[in-house]
């Protein structure tokens, strides 16, 4: 199930409609209604608001199957679980996210594989959320803005930010890059 069918099958579970979530997320119903049948990407924080509203965990999205107990990822299993965009209301997906634990039950961190793709955002838009994560370059370069400052990060760099900071990834160069990102969410 693709994340927006997910999102609209635990709105309707919890017999909330799409204005009553909109309104919580502070969105307007058609784009709400637009990541449901995946025609908008969602940003991070969406996601994240969404879990709240909905009293789940971020994974719940990307979950298939859930177990417990320790889950490994070979590599070339971890297929794209999502693609974002820079905000809130970009329809332009320039992040893609590949879960590395969607199989873990009651998980509290999330680890991905997250490539961007190439150039700046087209929205100046940042994200902020509760929260803390951790991010590794493992190929390219990565202007992040975190609040008022930007960093420079080449592969084999790392940040570990406040995710309640307005903060923004893009390529810093006109290629691809690929990072590790770990994000946690207080619960």
């Amino acid at each position: 199930m693709k994340p927006g069918e997910k999102i609209r099958a635990l709105r309707e579970e919890k017999k909330m409609d799409v204005a009553e979530v909109a309104q919580r997320l502070q969105l307007d119903s058609k784009q709400l209604d637009d990541i449901e049948n995946g025609s908008l990407a969602p940003s991070l924080g969406v996601l994240i608001k969404l879990a709240r509203v909905l009293g789940v965990r971020l994974g719940t999205f990307l979950d298939d199957q859930v177990r417990p107990g320790a889950v490994i990822t070979r590599k070339g299993d971890a297929d794209a679980t999502i693609s974002l965009s820079s905000s809130e209301s970009s329809k332009k997906e320039n992040l893609s996210f590949f879960s590395l634990a969607k199989e873990k039950a009651d998980r509290h961190m999330e680890p991905f594989l997250v490539e961007i793709k190439p150039g700046v955002p087209s929205n100046p838009l940042a994200s902020t959320h509760e929260g803390e994560e951790f991010i590794y370059v493992l190929q390219g370069s990565v202007l992040v803005t975190y609040g008022k400052e930007e960093h420079l990060l080449n592969e084999g760099d790392s940040i570990y930010l406040d995710s309640i900071v307005k903060h923004q990834l893009h390529s810093a160069n006109n290629e691809k890059a690929l990072l590790l990102a770990v994000v946690y969410l207080p619960v």
